[in-house]
C-alpha cells in the first residue's frame, strides 16, 4: 500500500512528465501509441490511467490494441538500441492479457500486421517463399520485443492483479492491455448482479493502474443499442448500462468504422441490363464507399486531463493494421 507523499515529491514527478513531453517535441508526456495523431490528441498513455477502448464487434478493438501494444514494445527496443535510457523512452515493456484469443492466434495477428501478409493466408498456409522470408524477418524482430502475452481464460480480477504484479516485478512492465473487460470475473460477492460485477472489475482495473503506476487499456463491448440507431457512432450513454465503467475510466475511446456499416448496405451491382435507377443507386453508394474505405475513427469521448474529439486513422482490414492517415485523405465526418 503506498503512503502519503510530500508535495515536493509529487511536483518533481510532474516536472519529469513535462520534461518528457518537451524532449519528444512537445507532443507526448506518456507512453506512445505509435500513432502520431492519437498521441497528439491524448499526450500519450499516462501512468495510473485506466483507458477504456470500446466498440461493437467488427470495429477492430483487438486490432487497435495489438497495434498499440506492439508499437510501445517496439519503440522501447528501438530506443534502447539508440542508446536512450530506459526511463527516457516513450516505449515500454507490455503485458497483454488475452482472455478471448490464444497467444498463438494473437501472435499470428501481430505477424500479419508487421509482415503485411493477410492473417487468413497465414492460417491457411497460402503464402509464397517471398512471403515466408518476410514472415521470418518479422518474427525475428517480434521475438526480441518485451511483449508478454497471458492467454489464461476466465481470469478473476484478483488473479489478474496477482499476475500483473508478478510481471511488473520480473519485467518492469510499463503498459497493460486487457482483451476484454467483460470476460473477467469478479469476486463472486456481487450476488449474481452483472452490473455490480462489471463495476467491481472496472474499479479493480483502475486501482491496479494506480498501484503499479502504469497505463491500463481495457477493451470493452458496447450495448446493441448502437445498432438500432441510424447514426451508428457510439456515445457514452452506450456504456452506462455497464456499471461504473465510464466513471472509473480516465479516458474512454470508441473505435468506429463507417466502412463496416456501409458495406452492409451495398446495393445490387449494375450490368448492361440495369435500369438507370439501379445504376444511380450503385454510383451513389460507391461514391460514399470511396470516402470511407480503409478509414477508422477513434472517438475520444472522455479525457480527464484533456479535450474530447476524434482522431482519424488508416485501417487495412486484410492485415488488421492501423496507421496514421495522410491529411489529404481525411473525411469530413462532422465530429472533429
Amino acid at each position: 500500500q503506498s503512503e502519503a507523499q510530500s508535495f515536493g515529491r509529487a511536483t518533481k514527478a510532474a516536472l519529469e512528465l513535462v520534461e518528457r513531453a518537451l524532449e519528444s517535441g512537445g507532443h507526448i508526456s506518456g507512453k506512445t501509441t505509435g500513432l502520431s495523431d492519437l498521441n497528439e490528441k491524448i499526450g500519450g498513455l499516462h501512468d495510473s490511467d485506466l483507458i477504456i477502448l470500446a466498440g461493437r464487434p467488427g470495429m477492430g478493438k483487438t486490432a487497435l490494441a495489438t497495434n498499440i501494444a506492439f508499437n510501445a514494445a517496439e519503440r522501447l527496443s528501438r530506443d534502447l538500441l539508440d542508446g536512450i535510457e530506459r526511463e527516457k523512452s516513450v516505449g515500454a515493456p507490455v503485458a497483454f492479457f488475452s482472455l478471448e484469443m490464444s497467444a498463438d492466434q494473437l501472435a499470428t495477428r501481430i505477424l500479419a500486421e508487421q509482415s503485411r501478409i493477410s492473417s487468413e493466408k497465414l492460417r491457411m498456409g497460402r503464402i509464397s517463399r517471398e512471403d515466408f522470408n518476410r514472415l521470418s524477418f518479422a518474427s525475428q524482430r517480434l521475438a526480441e520485443l518485451q511483449l508478454y502475452i497471458d492467454d489464461t481464460p476466465a481470469l478473476s480480477i484478483a488473479a489478474l492483479r496477482t499476475r500483473a504484479r508478478r510481471l511488473k516485478r520480473r519485467h518492469d512492465i510499463g503498459l497493460i492491455v486487457i482483451d476484454y473487460l467483460q470476460l473477467l470475473q469478479g469476486s463472486g460477492r456481487s450476488n449474481d448482479n452483472r452490473v455490480n460485477e462489471i463495476s467491481e472489475i472496472s474499479r479493480g482495473l483502475k486501482s491496479l493502474a494506480k498501484e503499479l503506476s502504469v497505463p491500463v487499456i481495457a477493451l470493452s463491448q458496447l450495448s446493441r443499442a448502437v445498432e438500432s440507431r441510424e447514426d451508428k457512432r457510439p456515445l457514452l450513454s452506450d456504456l452506462r448500462e455497464s456499471g461504473s465503467i465510464e466513471q472509473d475510466a480516465d479516458m474512454v475511446w470508441f473505435i468506429f468504422r463507417e466502412e463496416y456499416y456501409h458495406d452492409a448496405i451495398k446495393p445490387q451491382t449494375p450490368d448492361e441490363t440495369s435500369s438507370a435507377d439501379v445504376v444511380a443507386k450503385y454510383n451513389e453508394w460507391e461514391q460514399k464507399h470511396l470516402d470511407v474505405v480503409n478509414k477508422a475513427a477513434v472517438i475520444v469521448a472522455k479525457q480527464r486531463h484533456g479535450s474530447t474529439g476524434m482522431v482519424q486513422l488508416r485501417f487495412e482490414a486484410e492485415f488488421t493494421k492501423f496507421s496514421d492517415l495522410a491529411r489529404g485523405d481525411r473525411s469530413d465526418y462532422g465530429y472533429d
